[in-house]
């Protein structure tokens, strides 16, 4: 017997609503986290001359987006300089599609960067040259570990 509690039947547009506001909050966090990232990144490349040799000679644009475009950040590198923004872009050398907001920061606040099992879980879809991944990633982690004063 169905009693006047059972929402099965009932249409309810306020809670997709409530849904959907709660994704762009992720997504939002998200991206605030991934620009807060590259902007300790920007600052490590001005302040340390062995850090910037990194990005010396070296060339790309990564692509950083959700799969509904939610989120949609550039990140590029130009012989010594760094910059990113907000955006998407069909020049990027390597693109990276994070399932959702909390996949990407469940991705960046890793201890162990597992791009393998990323995509194996279907969290992360990457299309483009892996190795500049691999670059990023290690960039990166250099910098966490640095924070949080665990640098070998």
């Amino acid at each position: 017997m169905a009693g006047i509690f059972d929402f099965a039947d009932w249409d309810l547009p306020f809670l997709d609503l409530g849904q959907r506001f709660l994704k762009s909050l992720e997504d939002e966090a998200a991206e605030t986290f991934l620009k807060a990232l590259f902007f300790l990144m920007k600052v490590k490349f001005a302040i340390d001359p062995a850090f910037r040799r990194n990005i010396q000679n070296f060339k790309g644009l990564y692509q950083f987006k959700s799969k509904d475009d939610g989120l949609a950040v550039l990140l590029e590198f130009d012989d010594g300089n760094m910059s990113f923004r907000e955006g998407l872009s069909d020049a990027a050398t390597v693109t990276v599609i994070f399932k959702d907001g909390r996949s990407l920061i469940g991705f960046l606040l890793s201890q162990k960067k597992d791009v393998l099992g990323s995509l194996l879980n279907n969290e992360i879809n990457v299309s483009g040259n892996m190795n500049y991944i691999y670059k990023l990633g290690f960039m990166a982690n250099h910098l966490q570990l640095e924070l949080t004063h665990n640098l070998p």
